[in-house]
């Protein structure tokens, strides 16, 4: 799953996947209606892959909960994040016990419950290990190049 392509855009609501780049916007497309629409560099835009929840320790990357959620609910749909904060906090805590309770507010479980909701909606939450590329013997490589001429 690669999370670098999914945006959260502050002031607007929902996700955005990255469909191409304009001269100066990025133009993205609403995982909620479809709908394409500019992004502009003054717009605090932050990839899914670059955020990180709070623990007691190390933090945890965004990816790393939404794969333990995904395994928890196994492809199903999470809390409803509308719910009492008392059953987000519930909820978060069987998903990663180690989250720093001070630091990660309810709306940040409602956020997260959100965003893994739309992307199991649009089938974008693919945990399988891409399979590595099978390397050639570099010799069939060689052959197939013109012989240099002397």
């Amino acid at each position: 799953m690669d999370l670098s392509k999914i945006l959260s855009i502050s002031g607007r609501s929902g996700l955005y996947k990255v469909v191409s780049q304009a001269k100066n916007a990025v133009i993205v497309e609403s995982l909620i209606d479809q709908k394409r629409v500019p992004a502009f560099g003054n717009e605090k835009m932050s990839s899914l892959e670059e955020i990180s929840v709070f623990t007691t320790g190390e933090e945890m990357p965004l990816k790393e909960v939404l794969r333990k959620m995904h395994d928890k609910l196994q492809e199903k749909a999470a809390v409803d994040p509308k719910s009492d904060p008392k059953v987000l906090k519930e909820f978060f805590l069987e998903l990663v016990p180690e989250y720093d309770q001070e630091r990660v507010y309810p709306s940040d479980i409602k956020k997260i419950l959100t965003w893994y909701n739309l992307l199991l909606s649009n089938d974008l939450l693919d945990f399988s290990d891409p399979e590595e590329e099978i390397v050639t013997d570099p010799e069939e490589k060689t052959e197939a190049a013109p012989p240099e001429s002397e």
